[in-house]
């Protein structure tokens, strides 16, 4: 039988190799029938205010916890062979690939559903679909941002969206709403340097070298407005721009701050992955 569980992650900063602690819940027979929550030493104990401001974990907790290879040894083979589900899944997912790879290990292939899309198209409000709200709108008990419970939070919102839609099982569910489980490849998951050539040809001089793609989504602000967002290669440096009020004028707002920290409770434009590219590109631009 194929293993499903929910799966949540807190991070020590804005880094994804940064994990602090992990949840988990696994679902079988229509039911939550195990639970798990480790914390972990992430390799720098920088923690960064706003993060311990969400989940109360600071250095001292994790000063002793082991590493993340050492906690995860437990739960990667579920994980790898099984169905993962988590309430903004690119977040966690990340989180998941650039945690191996920072302790150099090669990231298996891992397939997964996001339960903030399953409650979009199941429980669909103008308030949004944040794991509190949803679960509030359901009724399910849990103390937010506690990743063991977070990830029991996200896994009865799966159940109940079986329950509300009739599906046997969460592959049902996924066939039900329409909502195809991502597959993300076995690693590395690095991005390497271009390759050093003979040199640029006639053709390439001419043009110019090759850019990478532009970077845009559009985002859900808090009265229901749409934004776009667009990554802009400025002359001093890689700048986000939203269409919001605060970004006409040059004022960092939420919809960036919340797609730098790979939140994509209110992107619209489901480019999911690129949301990772987004911070692959913006990390690469802050290396000295």
């Amino acid at each position: 039988m194929t293993p499903i569980l929910a799966l949540d992650f807190e991070t020590a900063n804005e880094r994804r190799d940064s994990a602090c602690a992990v949840g988990l819940a696994w679902i079988a027979d229509g039911a939550v029938v195990r639970r798990e929550s480790r914390l972990i030493r992430p390799p720098d104990l920088r923690f960064s205010p706003g993060n311990i401001r969400v989940h109360g974990i600071v250095p001292a907790d994790v000063r002793t916890q082991p590493t993340f290879p050492e906690v995860m040894a437990e739960f990667l083979p579920d994980l790898a062979s099984g169905l993962v589900l988590a309430h903004n899944a690119g977040f966690d997912m990340g989180v998941l690939r650039a945690s191996l790879v920072a302790y150099g290990l090669r990231p298996p292939a891992f397939s997964y559903l996001c339960t903030v899309q399953i409650a979009r198209r199941v429980f669909p409000a103008e308030e949004g679909c944040g794991l509190g709200k949803v679960a509030a709108r359901l009724g399910i008990r849990f103390e937010h941002h506690d990743a063991g419970e977070d990830a029991y939070a996200c896994a009865e919102i799966a159940l109940a969206a079986m329950r509300r839609t009739g599906a046997p099982d969460i592959f049902g569910l996924s066939r039900a709403i329409r909502l195809p489980i991502t597959t993300m490849p076995e690693g590395p998951d690095r991005v390497l340097p271009p390759r050093a050539g003979p040199g640029p040809s006639s053709d390439c001089a001419r043009s110019g070298p090759r850019l990478p793609p532009p970077l845009s989504f559009t985002v859900k602000g808090s009265r229901g407005d749409r934004y776009a967002i667009t990554l802009e290669d400025r002359a001093t440096g890689l700048r986000l721009r939203c269409t919001c009020m605060a970004g006409r004028y040059g004022t960092a707002c939420r919809h960036v701050a919340a797609l730098l920290v790979g939140d994509i409770t209110d992107l619209l434009s489901g480019n999911h992955d690129d949301v990772e590219r987004l911070r692959l590109r913006m990390e690469a631009a802050a290396e000295p």
